[in-house]
């Protein structure tokens, strides 16, 4: 069964949060409510998101100083927040969002389908990084075992065993490939900056990890591993 990715929902207004719910659930997705920016802290201590949606008006910790310690968080750096706000103080305090690191700003009412489907590109980059990461683990974990297996190492049934693992490794690659792919032309001209750079970031660890497969080929004599560490 496939995993299913985990959308945070931050705003102090339950009505608001049942709103979003309602807009998000043809996702079918986990939504994961916060009331307030520690209890969304909190949630991104031991659960990984997609994306967050965040509100910025909030009594107490407001979104702004809310996405600057997701930020500053190694972990949780990387996880694209998209700003949602009931007031509109023109083009600084759009500014002031986006240099708390948010890659959209929308402000309220919002159109539910654009919504959804800026959260569904976001939903969509992070799987193809999640297979991404399985696949690389997979394959570190057979060189592992190929180096350490109580079979004589060089064996007949050792190679054919290596290059059927190879094989199989390759056609999931290229499957995540065409996904990626389908999904940078459906983003076309459209996507803003920092989507744009979180398709490229996907695409070159594609291709990193191509060429450590490549590597691994028949007549190649080098160990790649690091290489696909390198990857992660």
């Amino acid at each position: 069964m496939v995993q299913k990715a985990k959308i945070l929902l931050v705003d102090d207004r339950p009505e608001n949060l049942l709103a979003l719910e309602a807009i998000l659930s043809a996702l079918d997705q986990t939504l994961v409510r916060a009331s307030s920016g520690e209890e969304a802290l909190k949630a991104l201590l031991t659960d990984d998101f997609a994306v967050i949606l965040l509100d910025v008006q909030m009594p107490g910790m407001d979104g702004f100083e809310t996405a600057a310690h997701i930020k500053r968080r190694e972990r949780t750096r990387d996880i694209p927040i998209i700003f949602l706000t009931a007031i509109n103080h023109g083009p600084h305090h759009t500014f002031r969002g986006y240099a708390a690191g948010a890659v959209d700003y929308i402000s309220k009412p919002f159109d539910p389908w654009v919504l959804r489907a800026k959260v569904s590109v976001f939903v969509d980059l992070y799987m193809k990084n999640v297979q991404l990461r399985e696949q690389a683990s997979l394959l570190r974990l057979q060189l592992e075992g190929n180096g350490s297996g109580e079979r004589r190492p060089g064996t007949a049934e050792d190679g054919d065993e290596a290059q059927g693992l190879l094989v199989e490794l390759s056609a999931r690659l290229a499957a995540v490939e065409e996904q990626a792919e389908a999904l940078t032309k459906q983003l076309g001209d459209s996507a803003d900056a920092a989507t744009a750079a979180t398709a490229a970031h996907l695409e070159r660890k594609l291709a990193g990890l191509r060429s450590a497969l490549d590597a691994l080929g028949p007549g190649t004599d080098g160990d790649p591993s690091h290489q696909v560490s390198s990857q992660n």
